[in-house]
């Protein structure tokens, strides 16, 4: 009992390493709890003693100003809160557009980089070296200033089909809109992709057993398009179209790219590709070489090599660089405010700051909405990059 004792004893003293590592945690625990109190007291101090207000009631108050580009509803008389989701919207937006666009194209030439074609091989060196030394703001202002203000007025702007209206103005498309038969034809496309799945799943259930493949793609093509159709041509069509038109100076309907947002993805895109796509070629070239002769002995073609062999072990080597590009995208999109378009940034850190005089509040807020969108992006690949590491048995 007393050698239990002394043991214990041993276990809680201070020249243990567990025990100091728990007491210096707490210790810098408690110095950044005061600390932030301490900031906090004198901050609301300060600013009551000179007549300012604080707090968060001002998200009540009516705005008052228009905002060019908005994905949600939005009037001069709504509130600053309306402001702060608009912003919000636009600033995910442009994210979600620089992320995809970035990925593909960094991905294309991530192989360019490895083709045995030496043009294409050069072509995408070159590309590279260029865009990625180049800082992203002064990308965004050549897309901005030198090439999408510089296109013809809505009078003479470029058009396709009639359909789609290119001018400084901006890019009109036709914007979709919900028609009775919606509802339904969302219903067929689940059902559709559903049986695709577990269609997909049989067959290569059935692969493994016999060795015999069956295509899947044919039969899951055919059921997401004749599904939708024809739930269409029961309950109605899904979609109406609202066609752009030239009235006045300008075109009314349909829906809209305007140029800052054309210029901002442009720009950001074409600056991660190149990033991404040295990402990409350091992670098929990080595959050992023993793996492309395997495949090769085997008589596999190159590109069932490259996407049933290379890749999925590139990918362990690709994610955790890959997070820092997309978390760079998203930390990016703030310059916008340089170009004016009303991301989280223009809107809230600019517009409403100087309206409202609400520093510590707008800048906290804007603050915190990147800090989310970051943790996100990283859970979010984290959970993947857990789902396609080796695990070891």
């Amino acid at each position: 009992m007393s050698h239990r004792r002394l043991a214990l004893k041993g276990k809680l003293s201070f020249s243990h390493p567990a025990v100091r590592a728990w007491l210096f945690q707490i210790i810098a625990i408690v110095v950044v709890v005061v600390v932030a109190i301490y900031l906090v007291h004198n901050t609301v101090t300060n600013l009551s003693n000179r007549g300012i207000t604080s707090g968060f009631a001002f998200l009540d108050r009516t705005a008052g100003f228009g905002i060019v580009q908005h994905l949600i509803d939005y009037q001069e008389s709504d509130t600053y809160g309306r402001v702060f989701l608009v912003g919000l919207l636009n600033t995910l937006l442009v994210s979600a557009l620089c992320i995809v666009f970035a990925s593909f194209l960094g991905f294309f030439l991530g192989l360019a980089r490895l083709s045995e074609n030496w043009l294409l091989r050069k072509l995408s060196t070159i590309y590279i070296e260029t865009f990625r030394n180049i800082p992203p703001l002064l990308q965004i202002f050549f897309w901005y200033f030198a090439v999408l203000r510089n296109l013809p007025g809505p009078r003479q702007a470029l058009d396709a089909f009639e359909l789609f209206f290119l001018s400084n103005r901006g890019l009109y498309i036709p914007s979709p809109e919900a028609g009775e038969g919606l509802w339904a034809a969302i219903a067929a496309i689940v059902i559709a992709v559903a049986i695709s799945v577990g269609l997909f799943r049989y067959n290569r259930m059935h692969q493994m057993k016999t060795g015999q493949l069956r295509k899947t793609w044919p039969v899951g093509l055919l059921l997401i398009v004749g599904l939708p159709l024809l739930a269409q041509g029961i309950f109605g069509s899904a979609l109406h179209w609202d066609i752009p038109e030239l009235r006045g100076f300008n075109f009314r309907g349909g829906m809209v790219l305007i140029p800052e947002l054309a210029a901002l993805t442009l720009a950001l895109s074409i600056y991660t590709s190149a990033f991404i796509a040295e990402i990409i070629r350091s992670g098929i070239q990080a595959v050992p070489h023993g793996q492309h002769e395997a495949a090769r002995s085997l008589g596999l073609p190159n590109p069932v090599t490259l996407r049933q062999v290379i890749i999925p072990q590139a990918l362990r080597v690709i994610i955790p660089p890959l997070t820092s590009q997309y978390l760079n995208i998203a930390k990016n999109s703030s310059l916008a405010a340089a170009i004016g378009y009303p991301d989280m940034v223009s809107l809230f850190a600019g517009t409403v700051l100087n309206q409202t005089g609400q520093a510590i509040e707008t800048i906290a807020i804007t603050m915190s909405v990147y800090l989310v969108i970051s943790l996100t992006i990283s859970l979010l690949m984290n959970i993947y990059n857990r789902r396609i590491a080796l695990v070891e048995r």
